[in-house]
């Protein structure tokens, strides 16, 4: 074996001891965000499709907005750690699925703007769990000029959206409301390889529901308590009941 084999072979390994040790320590991290996430945020990791195993530099997410002008949106996105994360500079890429109309997110790839929000990404202060409140942010802050507490720095990802939020905020309202309904309307298209995968509710899901509500086995908003499981808890038996009677009722409701 030559010197400079020799010398490759102790770089790659070396390499491969600090992959190691990067990987390792973005396991901590996405840990922390078990008890640190903030609500109603969530990230789970891709699965490596040549190994099979999680990939921990590559995340998808999903995002469930509860109250201001985004309200019961359901916004899906992916995140990518680079090679060097967490160096200092090598930011995060987050990218939204779902359509977002927001001064901070392009809206031809739907990337957030990160780097405005954090100019100086430092590892001993950013992390993780601050990409996901971010994303959370910029569903709720009302300001997108940097002029006062709540939004630093001018939002530049969308132009276009921050001007007309100044100018317009009626249209502006307008066009967050349909990339709702339209985050609503994609929520069961599952993005090829992702690992949150949603379905719509069958028949039994939705009586069985609507028997544990108290509204007769509808399942709609209408009749009992809406979407309020009014008891403080539910026994088996009462479960068990539920189920039975369901079965009773889709099996009534099936030509024959």
């Amino acid at each position: 074996m030559t010197i400079e084999a020799t010398m490759t072979s102790a770089q790659a390994e070396k390499a491969e001891k600090e992959r190691q040790i990067r990987d390792h320590k973005i396991v901590i991290e996405y840990k922390h965000l078990r008890v640190h996430a903030p609500g109603g945020v969530y990230i789970l990791p891709a699965v490596d499709p040549r190994t099979g195993a999680a990939d921990v530099r590559h995340y998808h997410g999903v995002v469930f907005v509860r109250r201001g002008p985004y309200a019961n949106g359901v916004f899906k996105f992916r995140i990518r750690l680079p090679p060097r994360y967490n160096d200092i500079g090598t930011y995060p890429s987050v990218r939204f699925v779902s359509y977002v109309y927001s001064p901070h997110v392009h809206p031809g790839t739907g990337e957030l703007d990160v780097r405005t929000a954090y100019p100086g990404w430092s590892p001993r202060k950013h992390y993780l769990v601050t990409v996901l409140t971010f994303i959370k942010k910029v569903f709720y802050v009302k300001s997108f000029d940097g002029t006062d507490n709540e939004s630093s720095r001018p939002a530049v990802a969308n132009p276009d959206a921050r001007d007309l939020h100044r100018s317009d905020p009626a249209a502006y309202r307008r066009k967050v409301e349909e990339c709702v309904r339209d985050s609503q309307r994609q929520m069961y298209v599952n993005e090829p390889g992702s690992t949150f995968k949603f379905s719509e509710e069958g028949e039994a899901v939705k009586v069985l529901r609507g028997l544990l509500l108290g509204n007769g086995g509808d399942g709609g908003e209408e009749g009992g308590q809406g979407g309020a499981i009014t008891q403080t808890s539910i026994s088996l038996d009462d479960i068990l009941g539920a189920v039975a009677e369901a079965s009773e009722m889709i099996g009534k409701r099936r030509p024959n």
